[in-house]
């Protein structure tokens, strides 16, 4: 993996759902808040998790 320091994922929609998940990045409220004296490889896990959960919540689910 490259070492390079991973980028935020806000994109200045900063709404937490009634998870402490915000609307907009995907990010917990802990995340958010830890994310600048996170390693690079644990922002790269949080990166990873927001976006298992923006593909759960953005999945369409045909019955």
């Amino acid at each position: 993996m490259s070492a390079t320091e991973p980028q935020s994922p806000c994109i200045s929609v900063c709404l937490l759902d009634e998870n402490d998940i915000c609307t907009g990045c995907f990010r917990t409220a802990d995340e958010i808040t830890d994310w600048f004296v996170a390693s690079a490889e644990q922002k790269r896990e949080v990166l990873r998790l927001a976006r298992e959960r923006m593909e759960a919540q953005t999945t369409i689910h045909l019955s």
